[in-house]
């Protein structure tokens, strides 16, 4: 599919593994539109990249909230792809702490609706307004990008909520597609090993002194870069379908 002259909205937008992908994406000629909650961030990025990108603030659990960000997309042109890459906060604890109290349900509850509910909230949105567009030539309307981690195969000691949450989008995944392939939208899912950004707090250098050498090879943290190239190529690879692709240097979670 030709990202030249098409749109795309990218949640989370504002940094991270989205901000790399939304560079990528105006890089290959869309119109993107930055969507996420930090607004300060959002609008510097928007202004940095000019006519090629603009700023809504998205709350992706909210069904209004998505759509003025698909509405501010379809004033742009076609929207050709939609990226889930945002994040949120996660209370790391185990199903039952060292005095026997179970983890709260309220705290599952939210980390499941930011990463597995707003996923699908924008999915299925997306795919509405995909479904507006004028097939090309091979029949392709739009191209949906999840972002699920590899913890949801190997989740670790006190992931239970983002563990789910994330098991929850790669199952997702193959049963979107097939729903969607009649209109000629494809689902793809990324499941990215331990990436650096600015989520983690700490320098960069600190970061991959911690969690760099877990990583088999390159023996490093991912970059973000490396991510919104994936994102890149699933978009302009029509043949792409339905399945989920690791980026994680072969990295397998351990108990802890």
């Amino acid at each position: 599919m030709e990202l030249s002259g098409g749109v795309a909205l990218v949640t989370g937008g504002a940094g991270g593994l989205g901000e790399a992908t939304v560079r990528r994406l105006a890089e290959a000629g869309a119109k993107v539109v930055i969507a996420d909650l930090a607004e300060d961030r959002g609008e510097k990025l928007a202004k940095e990249l000019g006519e090629s990108a603009v700023f809504v603030r998205t709350d992706v659990t909210d069904e209004d909230s998505v759509l003025a960000a698909l509405d501010a997309a379809a004033t742009l042109g076609p929207l050709r792809v939609a990226v889930s890459a945002h994040g949120g906060p996660v209370a790391k604890s185990r199903v039952l702490d060292r005095e026997g109290n179970p983890y709260a349900l309220d705290l599952f509850r939210r980390t499941v609706d930011i990463y597995l509910t707003g996923t699908f909230n924008v999915l299925r949105l997306a795919a509405s307004f995909m479904a507006r567009n004028e097939p090309n030539e091979s029949g392709a309307r739009g191209v949906i990008v999840n972002t699920a981690s590899i913890a949801a195969f190997e989740g670790q000691i006190g992931q239970s909520d983002y563990s789910a949450a994330k098991g929850g989008v790669v199952g997702l995944g193959l049963v979107a597609a097939r729903d969607l392939s009649p209109l000629g939208i494809r689902v793809m899912t990324i499941a990215p090993g331990t990436f650096f950004t600015p989520a983690f707090g700490i320098p960069e250098e600190q970061a991959q002194q911690a969690w760099g050498d877990k990583v088999p090879f390159p023996r490093r943290m991912g970059r973000p870069a490396e991510y919104g190239a994936l994102v890149q190529h699933i978009a302009e690879n029509d043949y792409l379908n339905g399945e989920v692709i690791r980026i994680d240097g072969a990295q397998r979670f351990g108990p802890k």
